[in-house]
């Protein structure tokens, strides 16, 4: 029986999306990454034979895509799939650790090189998931002298869209006043109360100067 003939909820891609990955078993993702089977074979069936023939999934993901080419129903572009997966888990696995925000210091020191020295206020948004772990630092407003002109939808939208859980802002003082704004205390308000209606979590809004920091309360 093909894969697509299978019951919706028998089916490798409908579980994943309605249970997550890990409900699926081993030939199940590889099928996935598959996408189809071969002559008389689907795609679970398949996986199954290609498991076999390394002899299990760890020596799977150590085979190169030639390998790969030895099982029947195997052709280059599902060889180039799979070990471009596991290539790919393995570049993950050796990649530097994120560095993680634990507290308004990590926020100031992370984002400080960006706002110092300049003539013009600038706002820096961090975007973190639920553990700290910075996902993406970006520039989300530039104004002039004494002000920065940035909405709170736009912040929000943009942590939202980089998929974080949680985030930190700073922007600086050009005239290296450390002392919050009335202004910026105002939108640091709307902005907390404007997060944590979607579920996102404002961890501080610093002030950054080129002597110090501190936090708008």
């Amino acid at each position: 029986m093909r894969v697509k003939d299978m019951p919706a909820a028998d089916q490798p891609r409908e579980r994943l999306l309605a249970a997550g990955p890990a409900a699926l078993a081993d030939r199940e993702l590889l099928a996935l990454l598959l996408g189809s089977g071969g002559k008389g074979t689907n795609a679970v069936e398949l996986a199954s034979l290609l498991i076999a023939h390394c002899g299990d999934l760890e020596a799977v993901s150590r085979s190169d895509a030639h390998r790969l080419l030895a099982v029947p129903g195997i052709g280059p572009a599902k060889a180039a799939r799979v070990a471009a997966a596991f290539d790919l888990v393995r570049r993950a696995r050796s990649a530097p650790d994120r560095p993680r925000i634990t507290g308004s210091g990590d926020l100031a020191a992370l984002i400080s090189p960006a706002l110092r020295g300049l003539g013009h206020e600038r706002l820096v948004a961090v975007v973190c998931d639920h553990g700290g772990r910075v996902l993406r630092q970006a520039v989300i407003g530039t104004g002039g002298t004494d002000h920065c002109p940035v909405s709170v939808r736009e912040v929000v939208t943009m942590v939202l869209t980089s998929g974080g859980a949680a985030f930190g802002l700073a922007h600086n003082h050009p005239a290296g006043n450390l002392d919050p704004s009335p202004a910026d205390v105002e939108f640091t308000a709307r902005l907390r109360e404007a997060a944590e209606t979607v579920g996102l979590r404002l961890l501080d809004h610093l002030v950054i100067t080129d002597r110090g920091w501190r936090r708008v309360p």
